[in-house]
Formats: structure tokens, C-alpha cells, sequence
């Protein structure tokens, strides 16, 4: 017979506090240093400042995911062989991305490191309860500079494209060259944060995750919305980049680069939020009307 949670005796709650204690602080003293080292590094950059977010996010969903398993009842079958294995090769992955700072093996040998740890202790049916979890630790893990580079540049050029014309298009003296826009007596470079990488991978997890969180029925709903939230992103870093040609045309290139153009992030993501709002409300409309599916309400 298949066992489930259940709730511990003062013993064996005790046993269990100290085995996870001891994962804990052994997971701690290996990751600790390649984190400290990214947050140091390369996530206090622009092109990776969505790391962070991603992080906390991803930590969060694993504790809202832990909560459901007691509910739903999820049988306990510990599979100790895959999850060795799984183990082993994390760290192998680990140790190799560390000696030759790799940070792409070095923070992604976290997701089978952990997966294995899932099997040794709780089995195959809760690693498959939060698939979504390790999923998203995908995000965490930076991508190598020459992929970031080449999806960069033509986003960079798509934004600085559609800001010449929408501005022109409202009778603005603008013109563009490359990813160089001239606006009256200033130019602006469209840098990589302004290029919508960083704000696209943001978007993604944290519409991914309002998908899961709010476990919509609808393959047509959640499929779609995960499709649009690649244009939604592109549509709020050019309502960005408007701004803040705006303001430097008519309050000068300090206010363009001064605390205006902090402020623009904010703009950038208050948009995108009324965009998938938005987009969200009308693919429900469209789900209940075609499709026959209704939304379950979020438990947390």
C-alpha cells in the first residue's frame, strides 16, 4: 500500500528536522560560494538583473508547491537508485562547472542535485508534483554571453525600429541608425537592458508562474498567454524606450539619465502587468465561450 504524509511523531519529527537541516547546510556550503559569486558579479549587471528576481521567485514556488503535497496526497515511494544517480551527476556538473567557471554547469547542476535529492527521499510521484519547480529553476541558471549577444541584438534593433516610427509617426524630429536614436539635439543608445532580454525572461517566469499558481483548466488559455507574453514583453520595453525619448526631448539628457530613467523600469512593468491582465481577461472570455472551461480558484 502506497504511504502518504502524514503528520510525525515528536521522534521521528525530530529525526527529520536534523536529516533536513543537515541537506540544508550541506547544500549551503556547496552553492553558498558560486551565489555569493553571483550576486557580486554578474547579477548586479543589467543584462542579468532579472537573475535575482527569478531566485527569490523560484524559492517561493518550491515552498507553495511542498504545502500542496499533504493536500493532494501524494504517495511517498522513494526511488534511491535514480536519485543517486541524479545526485552524482549534479555534482560531477558542479565540480566541472566550478573549476573552469562555467556558470551555466556550476548553477545548473543545482536542478539535478536537487531532483535527486526529491527521489532519494520522497519518490518519483512528488518529483513529478513539482516538475513545474525544477522547471523553473531553469531560469535561475545564466545563459552563456555569446546566446545572450544574439538574442540581444536583434531585439535591440526591433525596439529602437518601432520607437522611430511611432514617434514620427506623432510628428517627433527622430531618426535612427542601428540601435543609435537621434531625438532633436540628443541621441540615445538602446542599451541591452532596454532591449527587452532581461525583462522578457522576468515576464515569462512570472507569467509561467501566475499560469501554475492559478491553475487555469484551459490548455488554450495557458498555452496562448505563455505565447504572448514574448510580444507583451517586446510592446512594454518599447513604451520604455518612448518615455524615455520623451523625456530626454523635452527635459534634457540629465533627467533622461537621472532617476526618470529608474523610473522607466517601473513604467515597463506596470505596462506589461495591464497587458497580461488584460490579454489574460480576454483569453478567459474566449476559453468560456468557446472552449467551456472555467478557472478554479486560487488556494494558497
Amino acid at each position: 500500500m502506497n504511504s502518504s504524509l502524514k503528520l510525525l511523531q515528536p521522534k521521528e519529527w525530530t529525526q527529520s528536522s536534523v536529516a533536513w537541516v543537515l541537506i540544508a547546510l550541506g547544500l549551503g556550503v556547496v552553492y553558498f560560494p558560486s551565489f555569493w559569486d553571483l550576486f557580486h558579479g554578474i547579477w548586479g549587471t543589467e543584462r542579468h538583473a532579472h537573475g535575482p528576481i527569478v531566485f527569490v521567485v523560484s524559492i517561493w514556488f518550491f515552498y507553495f508547491k511542498i504545502r500542496q503535497i499533504e493536500e493532494h496526497n501524494i504517495p511517498l515511494q522513494p526511488a534511491p537508485l535514480a536519485g543517486w544517480v541524479l545526485f552524482s551527476l549534479g555534482l560531477v556538473i558542479y565540480i566541472i562547472g566550478r573549476s573552469q567557471t562555467l556558470l551555466i554547469f556550476e548553477i545548473g547542476s543545482l536542478i539535478p542535485v536537487l531532483l535527486g535529492i526529491t527521489l532519494i527521499t520522497f519518490g518519483k510521484q512528488v518529483a513529478k508534483f513539482l516538475w513545474f519547480a525544477f522547471f523553473f529553476l531553469c531560469f535561475v541558471v545564466p545563459l552563456p554571453a555569446l546566446v545572450v549577444d544574439m538574442a540581444t541584438l536583434p531585439m535591440k534593433t526591433a525596439v529602437s525600429y518601432a520607437t522611430e516610427h511611432i514617434l514620427y509617426m506623432l510628428d517627433y524630429p527622430i531618426s535612427r541608425s542601428g540601435v543609435m536614436l537621434t531625438i532633436g539635439q540628443y541621441q540615445l543608445l538602446v542599451a541591452d537592458a532596454c532591449a527587452g532580454l532581461n525583462s522578457l525572461f522576468t515576464l515569462e517566469v512570472l507569467g509561467l508562474l501566475y499560469m501554475n499558481v492559478t491553475h487555469h483548466e484551459s490548455p488554450f488559455r495557458n498555452f496562448t498567454l505563455a505565447v504572448l507574453i514574448v510580444p507583451i514583453s517586446f510592446m512594454a520595453n518599447v513604451t520604455r524606450v518612448i518615455v524615455l525619448s520623451l523625456i530626454t526631448y523635452h527635459w534634457g539628457d540629465e533627467a533622461g539619465q537621472g532617476f526618470l530613467h529608474e523610473f522607466s523600469g517601473l513604467v515597463l512593468f506596470i505596462t506589461a502587468l495591464i497587458l497580461v491582465i488584460g490579454t489574460d481577461s480576454l483569453l478567459r472570455f474566449l476559453s468560456n465561450k468557446f472552449f467551456g472551461t472555467k478557472t478554479t480558484q486560487l488556494k494558497v
